[in-house]
């Protein structure tokens, strides 16, 4: 009996009607067989990508918020307002003896589009727009240190097994142990008072890096333990054993082996975990022990919403608008991504 790949080839070698050559059309089958012949895992991987649609709109999106964070100076010089003026208390007029806005929508007009901060007067444009820098930027340190870590742990532990990957995993184990919103709420501040007198208040820059750091601390166990099991299922295999017995170094065989086939968690978490670092900066400044005084941040703008919502609907909307919109592109984005590496995996 002929399978379907040898009557193919048989139907290419057939001559045709006039007997002049050969009928070399390929059958569609075929067609999608040569299309991945020759190409490496990346090329298949960046092919099923650009079919998924949803995968292409919600990376355009998180490209795009991911350009305004970053251009943020460059927008508040074109449009002309800076997220720290107070415009509402140096220009009469703007704000009611409440010091709510006076215009309707929350002060909405041709010279503030997304119109004026309740109780200060501040731009509501500027301040979204170096939030989203804030937040953001604080997030990818946060993400970048975590997976480095979880790649040393986790990765340390699941190849040399025995005593180290022992304790690694003890230690894996005492730190998801940890409450993590109530951990960050609880030492952030005390971690700040021992480094400045309670007198005296924290730098900006000091308190970005504890921040930095205490959700450093605990962001990594997940990805770590995903790793672990990864490499124990690959170190079983055939090309590591016979890399020891070439008497590859271990080093080299995490490097060049090992490294290589642990891209695919590595990325699809690491998309997982930069919104929810998003969303952990948000929080703490919204309870008051994140981003403080005059830097703009996520948090601090729905700990205002929240304190005038019931005056001022419109000053909630623009920050969640747009916290929704980039938490929901990324998580789709690392569906999308996740099924372009493992297209057998479901959504």
């Amino acid at each position: 009996m002929t399978s379907p790949s040898q009557a193919a080839i048989a139907g290419a070698e057939t001559p045709g009607p006039d007997g002049a050559g050969l009928n070399s059309e390929p059958v569609d089958g075929d067609k999608a067989a040569t299309d991945q012949l020759g190409r490496s895992p990346g090329q298949l991987m960046w092919m099923r990508f650009k079919r998924d649609r949803t995968g292409v709109i919600s990376a355009f999106v998180v490209l795009i918020m991911f350009a305004i964070a970053a251009l943020a100076p460059v927008i508040s010089w074109l449009y002309g307002k800076d997220p720290w003026t107070r415009y509402g208390q140096i220009r009469p007029g703007l704000l009611n003896d409440n010091a709510y806005p006076v215009k309707p929508n929350g002060g909405m007009d041709s010279e503030f589009w997304f119109g004026l901060e309740p109780g200060l007067g501040r731009d509501v444009l500027t301040q979204l727009v170096y939030g989203m820098r804030t937040s953001l930027s604080l997030a990818v340190v946060i993400t970048i240190l975590s997976v480095v870590l979880a790649i040393v742990i986790g990765v340390a532990g699941g190849y040399l097994g025995g005593k180290p990957d022992y304790f690694l995993g003890r230690l894996t184990d005492l730190m998801m142990s940890f409450p993590n919103q109530l951990f960050f709420v609880a030492f952030t501040p005390v971690i700040g008072a021992l480094l400045v007198s309670p007198q005296d208040e924290m730098p900006t820059w000091l308190r970005a890096c504890v921040l930095i750091f205490v959700m450093w601390l605990l962001g990594w166990m997940t990805l770590a333990r995903l790793l672990r099991g990864q490499v124990l299922t690959l170190r079983e295999r055939e090309f590591i054993e016979a890399a020891k017995v070439a008497g590859t170094p271990p080093w080299r065989i995490i490097r060049k082996e090992l490294l290589p086939n642990l891209v695919t968690p590595i990325l699809v978490q690491s998309t997982y975990m930069l919104p929810n670092f998003v969303t952990g900066v948000a929080g703490l400044s919204f309870l008051g022990v994140g981003m403080q005084g005059s830097t703009p941040d996520w948090g601090r703008m729905f700990a205002t919403g929240a304190e005038v919502y019931q005056s001022d609907i419109t000053y909630m909307i623009f920050p969640g608008v747009a916290m929704v919109i980039f938490i929901v592109a990324f998580n789709l984005l690392g569906d999308s991504v996740r099924d372009a590496f493992d297209p057998k995996s479901g959504r």
